[in-house]
């Protein structure tokens, strides 16, 4: 500041020692040339000024102040009219010379600032290019790469390009294609976008393993590259097709997969030429996987389906396609069958790998799986029917013993469809009262009267004839029928027995899919209502199945039927996965012992003692006990002296009667007991 001021005040004497020259010249000399000279180098001087303190706004105007009032009241002064036109002129004269000077001032502090603002703009755009996270090319008007940042030049140099800048993109692609360094079809499609000078994307597979994404983006003659390194996207991308198409559990191909990779196969058989081939399609099954499931939790039910994937695999040849469809079922596919000796001995080894026990968490199970195959020599079969064939197969692999393998042959076909147009004619029956009830007594063992009555569902097809209840049920349950079934069954027999004489109960059967398929509390509620029947004349039977499939969902059940009055009783006792612990945890008051212990007795002592010791548990349990299966005399003569069972159900006594009939026999067979009664009234009275 202190030299700004010394400036001012130098170059402020210096202009007032001109503008007073010019005074004393006109107004004491009055000398013509002394005038004139004076005048000429004042205005001289301004011009100088101007071009040499334009940027200095301040001592400028003082400049042109201190000069020009001394030279402007000089004119004044003289009088005559020249001079004073003069001063008019002299003023206009300074008065520009000070816009010019403000105008040359803004013009070069506009020029600096451009500069300055050019400068700041080249600097953020170096940083920008040095820091952007991609790689960035410039290419020039003859195609050369003008311009690189330093991720570019990395990128180039690890494929093998030092001299980057200044060369022709053409000639390095060239170069990283002939190297194989880059696929051709890469780099013929980035010169083509480029030679077209047209905007795009190329992804280049680096040799390392890398993926780079190449976008073009093209203005006038000149292209920008960016390289932006996916490596990670794509790993990701390919984790989530990869989990997309296989399970998760086993690592194996999932039905999705299994469809794509086997359709594809189909299709070349169905369109290649040369010899044909028989391919074949397995679909394996693990027996009882549930209860596995049930017993032991999730957590060993995931371990074993890992290691009986692993058992597969190394049974598997290894051009077979192993997938897992879902749950417990596991399909194979063999794109070439050269023998039916070449597919039993497959078969052989995926069935002698499950012999030895599985070892899991502590645990030692015992696993079977059961196998349905299909072979096709026709091109014309596609995986659905392939698939539809195996299904038919494990079918009747599953229905003829566990850890068993079919191979599907045309029968099953005709029995697929026969089963198919049954459900359908099945369901018509349901919806159209098309089913009939039959009764079969139980009888007291020791007076023989009939204490109760079970119902069982009959059909009659208008074409068929009749059709087994072990044929239609299973049916029903499949088709999700089941539970109308026993709704109706309830209804009905309810309403049958409310008109039979006496006491006599009836008792019906119910499904594992009636405990989640319908509010079965609610069900036997409204029969009861609807018929007037008492709560204690009626009995609900269950098989140990049924309960050890949901035995949480079963007990909540079985405890409000109990808690309205109605009985419980346990059907078929000893064939299932028999357990004392359901005995004392459900609220049984019942329990029927299956006809396959009562079949020997008459010539089995093994089996006798057997059936007494059952006997002797229920009674223990305080239990009703029931022994099914009586079809002779001496059948029920052994039971009656030897064992405490209570009740007997069975041929000997009768057939399950339809309804008409049903009355009759409990009329008759509870005849002499009604008379016994009478004659005891008799002599009391």
């Amino acid at each position: 500041e202190l030299w700004e001021n010394r400036a001012l005040i130098g170059g402020g004497l210096v202009a007032f020692t001109h503008g007073v020259w010019c005074l004393v010249a006109i107004l004491v000399v009055r000398d013509p040339f002394a005038e004139l000279a004076s005048c000429t180098l004042t205005i001289a001087l301004t011009v100088g000024m101007v071009a040499r303190n334009f940027g200095l706004d301040r001592m400028l105007t003082l400049q042109i102040l201190f000069l020009s009032v001394p030279l402007w009241i000089a004119m004044i002064l003289r009088g005559d009219i020249y001079h004073q036109l003069l001063a008019a002129f002299i003023v206009v004269l300074l008065i520009s010379f000070r816009k010019l000077a403000g105008d040359v001032r803004a013009l070069l502090l506009s020029a600096v600032h451009g500069r300055a603002e050019v400068s700041r703009l080249a600097a953020e755009l170096d940083m920008a290019i040095t820091t952007l996270e991609h790689g960035l090319c410039l290419l020039d008007e003859k195609g050369a790469v003008s311009v690189a940042n330093d991720r570019a030049l990395r990128l180039f140099n690890m494929m093998g390009v030092s001299n980057l800048i200044g060369t022709p993109l053409s000639t390095v692609l060239d170069q990283l294609a002939a190297a194989e360094t880059l696929p051709r079809s890469a780099t013929d499609r980035l010169m083509e976008m480029v030679g077209r000078n047209v905007s795009g994307k190329v992804v280049l597979n680096l040799p390392q393993g890398g993926y780079y994404e190449v976008t073009v983006s093209s203005r006038d003659d000149r292209c920008v590259l960016l390289f932006e390194d996916i490596s990670e996207r794509v790993a990701a991308e390919e984790r989530i097709s990869y989990m997309a198409r296989h399970d998760t559990l086993t690592g194996l191909p999932n039905r999705t997969c299994f469809g794509e990779l086997v359709g594809a196969d189909l299709d070349a058989r169905n369109i290649g030429s040369g010899e044909a081939r028989n391919v074949s399609l397995m679909i394996i099954d693990i027996d009882d996987f549930k209860h596995v499931n049930d017993s032991y939790g999730h957590v060993v039910g995931d371990s074993l389906l890992m290691e009986v994937a692993s058992r597969l695999q190394k049974a598997l040849p290894e051009s077979a396609l192993l997938a897992r469809l879902g749950g417990d079922e596991f399909v194979v596919y063999l794109d070439r069958v050269a023998s039916e000796e070449d597919l039993r001995a497959n078969s052989r080894r995926i069935l002698e790998a499950f012999h030895a026990p599985f070892r899991l968490k502590g645990l030692t199970l015992t696993i079977s799986i059961s196998l349905g195959i299909v072979v096709s020599a026709s091109p014309q079969h596609q995986l659905d029917d392939l698939m539809t064939r195996a299904d038919l197969a494990l079918y009747a692999a599953k229905a003829d013993g566990k850890g068993k393998c079919q191979v599907f042959h045309a029968k099953m076909d005709t029995d697929y469809h026969y089963r198919q147009r049954l459900k359908t004619d099945l369901k018509d029956a349901v919806q159209n009262n098309g089913l009939s009830l039959a009764f079969q007594p139980l009888l007291d063992i020791g007076s023989r009267k009939v204490v109760s009555c079970e119902a069982l569902a009959r059909w009659e097809h208008p074409e068929l004839g009749s059709i087994p209840p072990s044929v239609f049920i299973p049916m029903a349950e499949e088709a999700g029928l089941i539970s109308d079934i026993t709704a109706w069954v309830l209804a009905e027999a309810t309403r049958q027995c409310a008109l039979w004489p006496g006491e006599i109960g009836v008792a019906v059967n119910v499904s594992a899919r009636d405990f989640r398929g319908i509010d079965l509390v609610e069900v036997v509620d409204d029969a009861l209502t609807q018929s007037g029947l008492a709560r204690s004349r009626l009995e609900i039977e269950v098989t140990e199945t049924a309960v050890i499939e949901d035995p949480d969902v079963a007990k909540t059940v079985l405890s409000g039927l109990a808690a309205q009055g109605v009985g419980i009783a346990l059907d078929d006792f000893g064939t299932g996965y028999s357990s004392l612990s359901y005995l004392s945890a459900l609220p049984f008051t019942k329990l029927k012992i299956d006809r396959s212990f009562v079949n020997d007795i008459s010539s089995n002592e093994r089996a006798l003692r057997l059936l007494i010791n059952l006997a002797r548990l229920g009674r223990d349990l305080d239990l009703t006990v029931v022994a099914e299966g009586v079809e002779t005399e001496e059948q029920l003569s052994i039971m009656q002296d030897q064992t405490q069972v209570q009740q007997v159900q069975g041929y000997f006594f009768s057939r399950p009667l339809p309804t008409r009939d049903i009355a009759e026999l409990i009329t008759r067979l509870n005849a002499p007991y009604v008379a016994r009664k009478a004659g005891q009234k008799l002599r009391h009275g």
